[in-house]
């Protein structure tokens, strides 16, 4: 049946601004708990497979005073000592973190050692690829263009990032970096998403002694974790975050100063990017055990009274392992979490958030007229439908996860049409990084919608940029209806 023609149906809503970020993943995960200072001794129950966590100390991680390794043993700590009952089993200020860690039987922990470079795909051992989660705390040494790229990729397929920045002016080697500026410099220069991927930034700030508090969350996986409820944690010359939900929505603040809140203030922050997830705090103290290698200065952090420093530190790699109360993503690894992957996918914000679009009629393609309903929900996305010569695009780019058994692109079509059922004029046509997958014309007009599937296992490990382009003459119109655009993974 012909329907009226977009020409004279009501304007769609104004497109909004560009978001790639995919939707993370989530899935029920088993719960891991151990008997830490500040953490509460939990029954565990062992997953079948350690989540992989990587300690970095290739960027000065021991520069100065700091101390920011869990065992000078490097890269394996179990080298040290195979069965680490304490703090002082392994040798540095965070052993007392990885410590906790192994005696779970949960996690296979290493260190990437000064002197490496970090590296994703390569097939080196202490790649990323071979990791789920990358523990960077207090980097001292700017990343490279490549490890920043690195560090992208990982996230955006599936792995767990876990930064910690400290006060500004803490250039503990004297090269002219920091941790705020290095972070900074990673999230706004980075070769992958360069416009604050993960919805904040770090202030410049240095904040002598405060004890920042928990938001009230009874269900957020960090917060309330199985090593313990977080109600607070410890400034002792540390900096803040500013939140920017308009660039990254899934950015969260947990804790915060006295007197701040929303987008300001904040001191430990999660937020996802592709198919991972990110983890950002503001002071090296709450990691540090008081234990560590000769001739540092230390303080314990990690059992001061004024913090649940442990517990926060725990359930948050827990989170960004897998191992959190809502699961999480694969890591950069092998395996998989059955996800779906499109942002925005049934239009249903009313306008083509986490899409990009262009129109040469100059009129949205987010639609909620009668003449031409929804597959599902309240809105679509008709593209050409004038009658006259127009081209209509929307695109938006997903990164695929490694290890999955199916990919599968799937969406709702509906074709009508006042040209030839004979001769096709106006084509629609589907593309996978410019490789089309399929066209459609005016001769595919049908009542109602249809459902297309396509593969794109080819594309597994790669970020994939999904087009679709309506493409109308100057007679006789023919709208291509979209809704329900789906990428799945499982």
């Amino acid at each position: 049946m012909t329907r009226a023609s977009k020409a004279v149906r009501p304007a769609a809503l104004a497109a909004t601004g560009l978001l790639l970020a995919a939707s993370a993943a989530t899935t029920v995960g088993t719960a891991t708990a151990a008997t830490t200072a500040g953490a509460t001794a939990t029954t565990v129950t062992a997953v079948t497979t350690p989540k992989r966590v990587l300690f970095d100390n290739s960027k000065g991680e021991t520069a100065g005073n700091a101390d920011w390794i869990i065992s000078t043993s490097q890269p394996d700590p179990l080298a040290q000592n195979g069965s680490p009952s304490t703090e002082t089993s392994w040798t540095g200020a965070v052993s007392a973190w990885g410590v906790a860690l192994q005696k779970t039987g949960n996690y296979s922990l290493k260190t990437l050692p000064a002197g490496s470079t970090i590296t994703y795909g390569t097939g080196g051992a202490l790649d990323l690829a071979n990791f789920d989660e990358f523990v960077l705390p207090e980097p001292n040494i700017r990343l490279s263009t490549a490890e920043k790229t690195a560090v992208m990729k990982f996230v955006q397929n599936g792995g767990g990032l876990f930064l910690v920045s400290d006060h500004t002016v803490s250039d503990r080697n004297n090269d002219g970096w920091d941790s705020p500026a290095i972070i900074n410099d990673l999230l706004t220069s980075n070769g992958v998403d360069n416009t604050d991927p993960f919805g904040f930034s770090v202030d410049l700030l240095n904040i002598g002694n405060e004890n920042p508090r928990a938001i009230t969350d009874t269900t957020d996986p960090v917060l309330n974790g199985a090593f313990g409820k977080v109600t607070g944690s410890i400034i002792r010359n540390g900096t803040t975050f500013t939140l920017k939900p308009a660039d990254n929505p899934s950015v969260k603040g947990l804790l915060y100063r006295t007197g701040y809140s929303g987008n300001t203030g904040a001191f430990f922050v999660t937020s996802t990017f592709g198919s991972g997830r990110v983890a950002v705090w503001g002071d090296s103290s709450p990691i540090d055990d008081g234990t560590g290698q000769s001739g540092n200065t230390l303080y314990d952090g990690w059992n001061d009274p004024a913090g649940t420093d442990a517990a926060l530190a725990l359930n948050a790699t827990a989170w960004l392992a897998g191992n959190g109360a809502t699961g999480g993503g694969t890591g950069g690894g092998t395996g998989c979490t059955a996800a779906q992957l499109i942002t925005n996918p049934g239009f249903e914000t009313g306008s083509t958030s986490g899409w990009t679009e262009t129109n040469s009629n100059g009129t949205s393609t987010v639609n909620s007229s009668s003449s031409e309903p929804a597959h599902s929900g309240s809105y679509d996305a008709w593209l050409d439908g004038y009658g006259a010569a127009t081209t209509d695009t929307l695109a938006q780019t997903v990164t695929l996860p490694t290890g999955c058994a199916a990919y599968t692109l799937s969406f709702w079509l509906h074709i009508d049409s006042a040209a030839s059922t004979t001769t096709a004029f106006d084509t629609l046509t589907v593309t996978a990084n410019g490789t089309t997958l399929a066209s459609y014309s005016n001769t595919n007009a049908a009542t109602g919608y249809q459902q297309r599937t396509f593969d794109l296992a080819a594309y597994a490990g790669r970020s994939v940029t999904l087009k679709f382009t309506g493409t109308e003459d100057h007679t006789k119109q023919t709208s291509f209806v979209l809704d329900d655009v789906n990428v799945n993974v499982s």
